[in-house]
């Protein structure tokens, strides 16, 4: 198979755009919501994940270098400081990245993405911890 990040011009485009990154966003807030193994990630939502979802698709958007929406409303704003109040600590970062992990592989995103996204993930998840 040959890969389509090869020659795409940004993991935006190669997700498949805004419809992409909602799939992804989507699986996962649905693997979280539902898998009792989340139930303390979970916990830290409001009982609505709507505003979760429209919030972390705007961000992984201009994140993946598509539209930059999220941070021309969030000025300044970085997901370190964001999540800096809440208690993540190893287990529930690992929570995070198990529930994404799962969303990826069910998401229909290019294989070499999906190698290249667990691992900034598992990074970022990494960096918010605070124990």
């Amino acid at each position: 198979m040959t890969s389509t990040i090869v020659g795409a011009d940004t993991p935006f485009e190669v997700m498949g755009g805004g419809s992409g990154v909602r799939r992804l966003v989507n699986a996962f807030y649905d693997i979280m919501d539902a898998e009792p193994a989340y139930a303390r990630l979970r916990a830290l939502h409001a009982s609505d994940l709507t505003a979760m979802r429209e919030s972390l698709s705007g961000f992984l958007a201009g994140w993946l270098g598509g539209p930059r929406d999220w941070f021309a409303t969030h000025p300044g704003v970085c997901m370190m400081s964001l999540h800096r109040a809440m208690p993540i600590d190893a287990e529930l970062a690992g929570q995070w990245t198990s529930a994404m992990a799962q969303a990826l592989a069910v998401a229909d995103i290019d294989p070499e993405l999906v190698a290249a996204l667990r691992d900034a993930f598992d990074r970022m998840a990494g960096g918010m911890t605070t124990h």
